[in-house]
């Protein structure tokens, strides 16, 4: 996908350059524009064109062009920051600093990462087997919802009053006469929208049926009453470019983890002032584990389980 895009870009770009009258030898030049002293070059574009996902064919020129004119805005005010010293400005310093801290760590991570074995094509089909709430026996739910905000020593009461309510409406009156914060909506979610914590749950429900779950922040309760359903299934064909990239992303993050851990371990970290109170127990400790996320089983988008690991 990525040399497709490549390629795409650079196709783009010739074309434009051809049609700007471009250099008269059998060498492309690399120069797209001219803004006062400075050049705006077809590897600009072409960086920012391998970001466009789904470009097709025949928008490439066009969206070549378009590139170049946001990019000579951007040179141009570029050009009008330095000149007014906006580069020097501590603010900015920091900004393009840590912008860079983060790129280059983030070049690290995935280096580390790509040590990371692909899943087997077994282990692709036990996934597949384990999960069929996602997949096999997937559906797509027309759901109420009421989240209500509350403590946990209140989950207890919320919920015995719910199961003695005749129905949404009177339990709200209920939340309502009862000073709880909630908001209240009607909903339609594929399985892979649906909190994952609770979608084994969620998914034996029969419609007409109802369920009460913590939120996924641990804010409160959701009620969710299941008005109807559907039945929308991915057979495992289809289902497994997610679930190949969801488990080698969860590979990734637990290489990247413990690699983390092995840096943390071989170095003297010292917390100082008021975040030494605060101190893990151990220097060394390492950071969370983030949890992993589950794959889309209706787009089967790799690209979105596949997003972002560690910094961002």
């Amino acid at each position: 996908m990525i040399k497709a895009r490549v390629s795409l870009a650079a196709v783009a770009v010739a074309a434009l350059l051809a049609a700007c009258g471009g250099d008269k030898g059998d060498k492309v030049s690399q120069t797209a524009a001219k803004v006062n002293k400075e050049e705006v070059t077809v590897h600009q574009i072409n960086f920012v064109l391998q970001r466009q996902p789904g470009l097709k064919a025949e928008q490439a020129e066009a969206a070549s062009r378009q590139v170049l004119e946001r990019l000579i805005d951007q040179e141009l005010a570029v050009q009008k920051a330095q000149e007014q010293k906006l580069d020097r400005d501590p603010r900015v310093v920091q900004q393009i600093e840590s912008a860079k801290r983060e790129i280059i760590a983030r070049a690290y991570v995935e280096r580390v990462g790509e040590s990371a074995a692909k899943p087997t094509a077994e282990e692709i089909a036990k996934y597949y087997v384990e999960k069929p709430a996602l997949f096999k026996e997937r559906r797509i739910y027309s759901l109420q919802e009421l989240q209500i905000e509350a403590k946990p020593e209140q989950y207890e009461l919320l919920r015995s009053k719910f199961a003695e309510s005749k129905g949404l409406n009177e339990f709200a009156e209920f939340l309502k006469a009862n000073d709880f914060r909630f908001n209240g909506n009607q909903v339609v979610r594929t399985a892979e929208q649906l909190p994952l914590a609770s979608l084994d749950r969620i998914s034996r429900l029969k419609d007409g049926e109802s369920d009460v779950v913590p939120t996924p922040n641990g804010s409160g309760l959701t009620v969710l009453y299941l008005v109807g359903s559907r039945s929308q299934p991915v057979d495992e064909e289809r289902a497994r470019p997610a679930i190949e990239a969801f488990l080698l992303n969860q590979r990734k993050a637990e290489v990247v983890q413990k690699d983390l851990k092995a840096l943390r371990d071989s170095s003297k970290i010292e917390y100082v002032g008021k975040f030494a109170a605060s101190a893990p127990g151990a220097a060394s400790a390492p950071a969370a584990t983030p949890a992993p996320v589950e794959p889309a089983a209706s787009g089967l988008d790799s690209a979105s389980i596949s997003k972002g690991m560690g910094l961002k």
